[in-house]
């Protein structure tokens, strides 16, 4: 039987078992097609959803917004399902990483060094950094509990002469800020997927990661997926790069 190290042997063209993702010499296989499949579905409804409650909440400042889904009328009833679709979707997401989310003593370590990851004093993430850092493991318990939000304070808003004023009027409060809260974790999302961590979008888009990407960014699993020391594989690629300059 196959052990996972060689499900990510360096071979040119290897691919996963769906056949989709083609891995090439250099790279490992990082999320498969079902995981990137549930993770845009997740991105579209997500904004799908915020564009037309902003411009149901604040028609004054995005009444742009509305035409976009056929007018006020049509934005308010296409609203709450984007975002039963945002929910759905994520919730596939969340049992297909609930066991690579869970939080471990490493994470609790890696928080107290979250500076050193802000600021990028260190080349390397910590060794014990996994397939998800302790950074993405609260952004995905938040998005846990802010889909739980949405969906009660969203029925609650749907039904409004069910609930009545009081409770409507502090599902309305909860909502908003939810949202918002997830709008700015969100945008913090893309912008490590691209200029904050060149390479990582590539996971989500071919599907594999570069080696140095994954001993850089998750030191633990590139040694639990390829049988080697990540501080080696970055000494060895420095000697490398000086080897080339030499002769260059």
């Amino acid at each position: 039987m196959a052990t996972s190290a060689d499900r990510f042997m360096h071979r040119p063209n290897a691919i996963d078992r769906l056949g989709k993702t083609v891995v090439y010499v250099g790279e490992l296989l990082r999320h498969p097609v079902y995981t990137r499949f549930l993770h845009w579905m997740v991105g579209i409804f997500f904004f799908l959803a915020l564009l037309s409650g902003f411009g149901i909440y604040l028609p004054w400042i995005f009444r742009f917004f509305t035409p976009l889904f056929g007018g006020g009328a049509m934005t308010r009833l296409l609203h709450p399902w984007f975002g039963l679709g945002f929910v759905f979707f994520f919730a596939l997401q969340a049992i297909n990483w609930w066991q690579a989310m869970t939080w471990t003593p490493a994470d609790t370590r890696w928080m107290k060094t979250i500076k050193d990851y802000i600021t990028r004093s260190d080349s390397m993430e910590s060794a014990e950094t996994g397939f998800f850092n302790a950074g993405q493991k609260m952004m995905f318990w938040e998005i846990v509990c802010g889909s739980i939000a949405y969906v009660i304070t969203g029925v609650m808003m749907w039904f409004p002469t069910t609930f009545g004023r009081i409770w409507v009027s502090i599902a309305y409060v909860i909502h908003d800020i939810s949202a918002l809260i997830m709008l700015f974790g969100i945008f913090f999302h893309i912008y490590l997927s691209t200029f904050g961590e060149p390479g990582t979008i590539q996971a989500m888009t071919r599907g594999t990661v570069s080696e140095a990407w994954a001993w850089t960014h998750h030191p633990r699993w590139y040694k639990e997926v390829t049988g080697r020391d990540p501080q080696q594989a970055l000494t060895e690629a420095r000697q490398r790069m000086e080897q080339q300059d030499r002769t260059a």
